[in-house]
């Protein structure tokens, strides 16, 4: 186990302890608890066994149901992830009890009162579910049951973890309608507490960049990024045949970046629980209407059902590119990165594009396409992405005003090209330096 592993696995350690402090402070408030924890908090209220005791063994039955919902192949490739619930619901549990035992002084005598600590326990779940996040290395049980789930069931995450949420406070209700005759432990609060942490987990989270370069996420393999361009993201948009992804792998190599390309297909798999042949044969195909319209009104909810898988999957891909950059510095191609990025400083947008005798070479010496196809496969690719772009972006594809960099691969050579494209890359972070 590398030191850059140890010590994400500590920072997320850390995390699940002000994770549980902040519960246990939303929970002293005496306003209701979080959704995640309001069916243990009643439950602790009628019977023996503490608050923590049960989020223990609730999230232990959480590990138990999430088995009809994963193939054989899902629990191979994800064993680790999912055996790690073991050990961080005993941890959290215990947390969460201590945290109790660690605030009994705290009794907020007004309302007043009760809504500042609430508020302040809203700030700590923040701050640690910020840094669950930034450390990447496991799961809550309650969030991996909800990934199962819409894996399984092919829905979007946020509406599966919405519905999970509603269905945890509508038990907590009936548990203490049946069980107490009156409804306790479920109140404004844990309204206020739904809506208030994931508006300031997104505040928070840019914070702990500064936590990138120690817990290795400045380069690959932890190793420190090029000439201190912390946050510089490069996409790459390319024609059929010019070498974009090449240019892309020559990059990653020169400037220690990661690179994200065919990644792609895989992770938006897993987002939308699609297919990833469907997604290889339609990822850029044209979508409906009414995605276009939802996008320019920069909506961030879910895809309705009434969407195209098409749709779906352009959301999906959005989201992907969204999330990479907010990790750290790397290199993006395709999925129209420099649109979806467009408001985001510090993003270098190339585009590469050749004449039609250097792209059939390549395409035939590269890509094993018959030379007698090269020329008609390059026109029907282009013509997709054209398509593909500009019906999402509307703005033309190819624009040079859209770009910093435009290089023409047939006539510079891609060494060149990546020469080129690092300068440019070293003059930014020299600027940020400066």
């Amino acid at each position: 186990m590398g030191v850059y592993t140890v010590r994400r696995y500590l920072f997320f350690a850390v995390s699940l302890f002000i994770n549980a402090f902040g519960i246990a402070f939303i929970t002293k408030a005496s306003l209701g608890t979080s959704p995640i924890t309001s069916v243990t908090y009643v439950a602790s209220m009628f019977t023996p066994l503490t608050m923590g005791q049960w989020t223990i063994m609730l999230n232990m039955l959480f590990v138990l149901l999430e088995l009809p919902f994963m193939t054989r192949r899902d629990i191979k490739s994800d064993l680790r992830m999912y055996l790690l619930q073991i050990p961080v619901s005993l941890c959290f549990g215990m947390f969460i009890d201590v945290s109790m035992d660690a605030l009994f002084w705290l009794a907020p005598a007004g309302y007043a009162g009760r809504i500042g600590v609430l508020l302040v326990g809203c700030v700590i779940l923040s701050a640690g579910i910020a840094l669950e996040v930034k450390a990447d290395i496991a799961m809550m049980a309650g969030e991996y049951f909800v990934k199962a789930i819409s894996r399984h069931l092919r829905r979007d995450f946020g509406y599966v973890k919405l519905g999970f949420d509603v269905t945890l406070v509508v038990v907590a209700c009936v548990l203490s309608l049946v069980f107490m005759s009156e409804l306790r432990g479920v109140r404004e609060g844990t309204v206020v507490a739904a809506m208030l942490v994931g508006p300031i987990v997104h505040m928070i989270s840019p914070y702990y960049r500064c936590l990138d370069y120690w817990i290795g996420r400045s380069g690959q393999d932890g190793k420190p990024v090029a000439a201190g361009c912390v946050g510089v993201v490069i996409t790459i948009a390319r024609e059929y045949g010019s070498g974009g992804h090449e240019l892309g792998e020559m990059l990653s190599r020169e400037l220690n970046l990661k690179l994200y390309d065919r990644e792609f297909i895989g992770m938006a798999a897993q987002r939308s629980g699609m297919d990833e042949r469907y997604i290889i044969e339609n990822e850029q195909s044209i979508p409906s209407f009414w995605l276009k319209c939802m996008f320019a009104m920069n909506n961030e909810r879910s895809v309705e059902h009434g969407f195209s898988p098409d749709d779906v999957l352009f959301v999906a891909e959005s989201r992907i590119v969204q999330e990479l950059a907010e990790r750290g510095p790397c290199i993006i191609v395709g999925r129209c990165a420099d649109f979806v990025l467009k408001d985001r400083p510090n993003v270098i947008r190339i585009f590469c594009y050749s004449d039609a005798a250097s792209a059939c070479e390549r395409c035939v010496r590269e890509y094993g396409i018959a030379p007698e196809r090269a020329e008609a496969e390059i026109k029907r690719v282009n013509r997709n992405r054209i398509a593909h772009y500009e019906y999402y972006t509307g703005m033309k594809w190819g624009e040079p005003h859209h770009y910093n960099l435009m290089i023409n691969t047939g006539s510079i050579d891609l060494k060149t090209a990546c020469g080129l494209v690092k300068s440019l890359y070293d003059n930014i972070g020299h600027r940020k330096q400066a």
